[in-house]
């Protein structure tokens, strides 16, 4: 069914509609405190990353301390996508939070006393791997509770993106200013105090409790219900498949950077700083462009294109020399994953049954996360065989032709997803 101009013209940027989620107070709470938070967890990213190479000088050690922060996800986070639709979202993401402080407290105790080792870091990676599989499924399916008009959900999907990469941009900044002047601890400390704001933004919020009560299905039939939901769902099926691809091939960018600071460009912890913080320049622009849209209406193509434009930009920037060409590339990267995330984030929320979300939430966070541990072993792995530029490469062509792929079906996609635009009013019936 072709679009007639009027609803072409809903789905196009309007600068006013950007912060229209703020006008919940819920949501306003959150939006405060958790942009704090998040710049003092990428603070602790950067710091974390620079202190396993600095101990250690090894791109293995790189990948294999994100892979034990990453690899819960992959096997926890669907029975938090359960417990999300059984439980208190919004207690359980109090208690969460409260453990991600205590964590980087640890960590920050240690690397003041000068006591930190490998092993430290890998098994608190890993309990924080833990602790986030639970977390972030369940944040993204409280979205919907924090709001007060369900029409801004889209808005708040893309605030959120607007937020991470706000924070992403200014974290890894200040962290490598404050590492070359201070050290690593400080950047733990910093975030440590930082998780207060989430905590008193959660506390103080006003939640109606959910009103569907707990399943009485065993938790496994929960889980295999929420499974076979989202794989013979072609759009769900589809959204999700492409999202762990470009994940998969995200998480080397990341691991290798230290890589790429010190040996391609010569640097140290400030041109680690700038080259993460790129990508969240143009990131922020995506999540920006993304708020002010009024419809939805276009974002399954744009979810393909992205993803090529990804692809391309990651093997461009492994063949670069140049530092200034290549803090190019990583911002129009940078955009191209936020619009494929967000744009992917909001259409499975617009399309997934409520009684759904939470375990669709789940296994989109499986998706984008999940797939990252694996991405960061291949990436350190394959790193040290064939060097970090080629590795990239590799990950930049493989992503290129799954976008293909995806870009293939998508009349298919529009298809099965158009009856529930109707249902919900997004698109007028078919007369």
């Amino acid at each position: 069914m072709a679009l007639n101009h009027s609803q072409l013209n809903s789905a196009q940027f309007d600068i006013k509609f950007i912060f229209r989620a703020l006008s919940s107070r819920n949501y306003r709470l959150f939006f405060s405190g958790q942009i704090i938070s998040l710049v003092g967890t990428w603070m602790q990213q950067l710091a974390m990353s620079w202190l396993v190479y600095r101990l250690t000088g090894s791109s293995l050690l790189l990948g294999v301390t994100a892979f034990l922060g990453q690899i819960p996800t992959l096997f926890l986070t669907p029975f938090a996508g359960v417990i999300s639709d059984r439980y208190n979202r919004h207690h359980i993401l109090i208690m969460a939070q409260s453990l991600e402080m205590l964590q980087t407290l640890i960590v920050s105790i240690l690397v003041l006393t000068h006591t930190i080792q490998i092993w430290h870091i890998l098994v608190l990676s890993f309990f924080l791997g833990m602790v986030v599989s639970f977390e972030i499924p369940i944040r993204h399916a409280f979205i919907i509770q924090m709001i007060e008009n369900k029409d801004d959900l889209g808005n708040a999907i893309a605030l959120n993106s607007s937020m991470f990469n706000a924070a992403r941009l200014i974290g890894p900044s200040i962290g490598g200013i404050v590492i070359s002047l201070i050290g690593e601890g400080a950047c733990f400390v910093l975030n440590t105090l930082s998780y207060l704001a989430v905590i008193f933004s959660l506390l103080v919020m006003r939640i109606t409790p959910k009103v569907n009560g707990v399943s009485k299905n065993h938790i496994w039939d929960d889980l295999k219900e929420g499974f076979i939901y989202a794989f013979r769902f072609i759009p769900i099926r589809y959204i999700l498949l492409l999202s762990g691809l470009v994940s998969f091939m995200t998480a080397p960018s990341q691991v290798l950077m230290p890589v790429f600071a010190k040996e391609v460009f010569h640097g140290g912890p400030k041109t680690l700083g700038f080259l993460l913080s790129m990508p969240a320049v143009g990131a922020l622009i995506a999540s920006i462009y993304l708020a002010g849209r009024k419809s939805v209406l276009g974002l399954v193509k744009m979810i393909g294109v992205a993803s090529v434009f990804f692809g391309i930009g990651i093997a461009f920037f492994s063949l670069s020399t140049i530092l200034w060409f290549s803090m190019m590339i990583l911002g129009l990267v940078g955009f191209a994953v936020m619009v494929q995330m967000a744009a992917s984030n909001t259409i499975l929320q617009t399309i997934v049954d409520e009684d759904k979300r939470g375990r669709i939430m789940s296994l989109y966070t499986v998706s984008f996360l999940g797939m990252a541990p694996l991405g960061s072993l291949f990436a350190g792995g394959l790193a040290n065989k064939i060097g970090a530029p080629y590795a990239l490469l590799l990950c930049g062509v493989l992503c290129f032709l799954g976008a293909v792929i995806f870009l293939k079906n998508l009349p298919r996609l529009r298809e099965k997803i158009r009856p529930v635009y109707i249902e919900k009013g997004i698109l007028p019936p078919i007369r």
